[in-house]
């Protein structure tokens, strides 16, 4: 893996704007080899994530929302560039140290939920706090995303909403510092899509997690802090929002 010129990501923090980032990616570029092709996923990006803050990526299909996700969440490693989690290079790390990270630090949620059929609601959320260092109670996740009357149901007894919340329970049980959503609510409804979001916006209010919602659906933008949208490998626009809307209140 090629880096761009190394960053003393020491000085960055003594900026006053970005003491409290958590991500900082410096000129992060991906690119997949496609026969005799590259294809370049993401080029050349900048960008801060916050304490506590929730941003939405949007962005058409192929914009790159993914891929950054990917590389923000130690799932993948960019071609070229920079990318730290607080003072650490995730950008150097090996699989093993990218395990850790993931296992530690960071909370995902899928379009689709994986769980795990022969378990019950309570139990899939066991099988994370089980390995992890400070975990939740399971039953205490579960009533976080509104499920606390669902502990025992198995995922065929459950509405895709509900198995969605299940898999955000199972994400922030270990009580990670960051969630990390891809497309959260594309296989749900309009109605039941909307009580995952505000599942999502509960934990990060309540437990202070930083969180990233990945996107095409231009209405979720709004319950945003900030907005980063996409085009082409690129962050095109950054936008903040003056005042963030309930998830209730969104309409698409």
């Amino acid at each position: 893996m090629t880096l761009a010129p190394r960053i003393d990501v020491r000085q960055l923090l003594q900026q006053p704007e970005i003491t409290e980032a958590v991500f900082i990616a410096r000129e992060l570029s991906k690119a997949y080899r496609m026969g005799d092709v590259d294809v370049h996923a993401l080029r050349s990006v900048n960008l801060e994530l916050y304490k506590g803050e929730l941003v939405v990526l949007l962005g058409a299909s192929g914009s790159g929302k993914s891929t950054l996700l990917n590389i923000l969440g130690g799932l993948d490693v960019p071609t070229t560039g920079e990318v730290f989690y607080r003072d650490h290079n995730l950008s150097i790390d090996d699989d093993a140290e990218l395990t850790r990270y993931r296992r530690e630090h960071v909370g995902f949620v899928f379009q689709f939920y994986n769980l795990i059929p022969s378990l019950t609601a309570l139990e899939n959320v066991e099988l994370v706090t089980d390995i992890a260092e400070d975990p939740m109670r399971p039953e205490e996740a579960l009533r976080l995303v509104g499920l606390g009357d669902r502990l025992h149901h198995f995922p065929a007894q459950l509405s895709g909403g509900e198995q969605q919340r299940v898999a955000i329970a199972r994400a922030v049980a270990k009580r990670p510092e960051v969630l990390l959503c891809d497309e959260p609510t594309g296989a749900l409804d309009y109605a039941t899509g909307k009580l995952v979001l505000e599942a999502i916006a509960r934990v990060n209010r309540e437990l202070g997690t930083t969180t990233a919602i990945i996107t095409h659906n231009a209405a979720i933008a709004e319950m945003a802090d900030r907005v980063l949208r996409m085009r082409s490998g690129h962050i095109a626009e950054v936008h903040r929002n003056e005042k963030k809307a309930s998830p209730k209140d969104l309409v698409w």
